[in-house]
């Protein structure tokens, strides 16, 4: 009879607690969802310093990729095309196969239509070597460079002048499209980089959007 009595306790105390049992389960549920937002939000929070942390450090790569050449987008030009006739196609400040080492990258177009990558050290000039390439859009660079009468040196003498204190890390045709042209990019110290376009027959020269 006892054990009655207290089954019977329990159930009353269930049936008058019930709307507050379930109060508070309901209570525990937003709680949850505070929690489950809140850590969210901390999360997201974190990716973005993380990917704050990667912009930073590429900044400072490029800083110093910059700050390592002595050599300009011209001079480099101009010494790959003397190691290697024909005409210049592109040149680029760049990582040599990721090696940290920084390069300079000429393409240069022979008048037997082969294509040499030439490499140059960005402190002194000196060619470091060269070898050839196959690509596969010979003719259409032939097209765009009939006739005109810019350079890619004199493009990247353009950006330079154009953009001031900025140094030019790379120059490169743009064959493709109606409105062919020379594309230029120039980084300032703490990661500002300027993306220019220069005509290929009067050398006028237009900024794109800036990049961050």
């Amino acid at each position: 009879m006892k054990r009655n009595i207290v089954i019977a306790a329990v159930t009353a105390a269930a049936l008058i607690g019930g709307g507050t049992a379930t109060a508070l389960a309901t209570t525990g549920d937003d709680q949850g969802s505070a929690r489950q937002a809140a850590n969210t939000r901390l999360s997201d929070d974190d990716g973005r310093d993380d990917q704050d942390g990667v912009d930073a450090q590429d900044d400072r790569d490029d800083d110093a990729r910059v700050a390592s050449a002595d050599v300009s987008a011209p001079e480099a030009i101009s010494s790959a095309l003397k190691h290697t006739s024909g005409t210049a196609v592109s040149a680029e400040l760049d990582d040599e196969d990721d090696s940290g080492k920084v390069i300079w990258k000429v393409d240069v177009l022979s008048g037997d239509n082969s294509w040499h990558s030439v490499s140059v050290e960005p402190s002194s000039g000196k060619v470091l070597g060269s070898h050839t390439d196959d690509e596969d859009d010979t003719a259409q660079v032939r097209a765009a460079l009939k006739g005109s009468s810019v350079t890619a040196e004199e493009a990247a003498k353009a950006a330079k002048a154009a953009d001031g204190k900025g140094t030019v890390t790379s120059v490169d045709l743009d064959e493709d499209g109606k409105n062919k042209s020379w594309e230029a990019e120039t980084h300032k110290s703490g990661g500002a980089e300027q993306d220019w376009r220069i005509d290929l027959d009067t050398g006028k020269i237009t900024a794109d959007q800036d990049q961050d």
